[in-house]
């Protein structure tokens, strides 16, 4: 057994004001172990770590991009938003790269301390214009079975949310399922909430092929996904934010 993991489930986006609207589609994650990716890479057909695979984990494709170490990445962010403690596992929930194209809106960094407590979760957000974001949140109550977090919004995503919201977490460290959700609230309440709710597969050649039969080009369905959704909401005159391009993107 190994701590990486893949989790098939489904993601709802639900929006209450001013107009109503929720999409629904199935996706599939991976959850990846920072000490066991190059290991996976070495004995997976289907799975590879940093170069071209049916399925594939690429360092460059998540912190500063750089292609530094993701753990060194890791303890730089923490440090800069004040969370300084001995890091033991780190792992990302995260979409792969499928036959080397990737996106991922969002991708958690659960961090752990040495005996195994969660510290810290890192909230990466790319939007479609290839910026990003990172929200680093310390762990008030690691034995909590749900992570509460809470952050004002900083990073532009969407043409039709504000920037002046804020976001709360709820989530559900990766077990033998997973749980993500993320409330955007104005001074009127809750606008739009984004959730993921999986089940945990080992990760095997046989759980990749048969994730990736049932969902072909996972990345790129979900990128058309997000422009066919944009188009539902600007029919539905919901008005549009001007892009704001990030003062900065690294936490």
């Amino acid at each position: 057994m190994t701590a990486s993991a893949l989790y098939r489930g489904i993601v709802v986006h639900r929006r209450t004001r001013p107009r109503r609207h929720h999409l629904r589609y199935r996706i599939f994650q991976m959850l990846i172990d920072l000490d066991e990716v190059a290991a996976l890479g070495d004995r997976l057909r289907l799975f590879a770590h940093n170069r071209f695979g049916v399925t594939a984990f690429h360092d460059r494709d998540y912190g500063d991009r750089s292609g530094r170490p993701l753990r060194t990445q890791a303890q730089e962010m923490l440090a800069r938003a004040g969370v300084v403690a001995p890091l033991g596992a780190i792992r990302l929930l995260t979409m792969p790269r499928v036959l080397g194209h990737g996106f991922n809106p969002l991708t958690i960094w659960f961090c752990h301390a040495q005996d195994g407590l969660l510290v810290a979760l890192i909230h990466e957000v790319t939007n479609t214009f290839d910026e990003r974001h990172s929200y680093v949140i310390a762990v008030a109550d690691p034995h909590a079975p749900i992570i509460r977090q809470r952050c004002d919004k900083r990073f532009y995503v969407s043409p039709f949310l504000d920037l002046d919201l804020v976001y709360d977490f709820a989530i559900r460290p990766p077990g033998e399922g997973v749980a993500t959700a993320v409330t955007a609230s104005d001074g009127e309440g809750a606008l739009m909430v984004a959730r993921f709710e999986g089940e945990r597969r080992a990760l095997t050649d046989r759980t990749i092929l048969a994730a990736c039969l049932a969902h072909p080009l996972l990345t790129v369905k979900v990128v058309a996904a997000i422009h066919v959704e944009a188009l539902r909401l600007w029919l539905k005159r919901i008005d549009v934010r001007r892009h704001v391009k990030p003062v900065e993107t690294k936490g």
